[in-house]
């Protein structure tokens, strides 16, 4: 597959680290609709919000967003147990 493989031959070794991840965590890694998912709840939250008076603040809010988000997955995803 040389159209694949040409972006990856002059990045060297920075793809290889993912590879040696076992099959079943690369699959999480790049189930990356959940991750979007996630990611655009966090950037609305944090753009309703403003600004934040101090570093703790915006980690406290995350931290509290993050809970209520995760607090609405009533599944795991597939392979998850051995990912972990």
């Amino acid at each position: 597959f040389p159209t694949v493989m040409a972006p990856w031959r002059p990045a060297g070794g920075r793809g290889i680290p993912f590879l040696a991840f076992p099959p079943e965590v690369r699959k999480v890694i790049y189930t990356t609709n959940s991750l979007e998912s996630v990611n655009a709840q966090l950037r609305k939250i944090i753009k309703t919000r403003g600004h934040f008076p101090s570093d703790e603040a915006a980690t406290t809010l995350l931290w509290l967003a993050l809970r209520k988000i995760t607090s609405d997955w009533h599944r795991a995803a597939h392979d998850w147990k051995a990912a972990m």
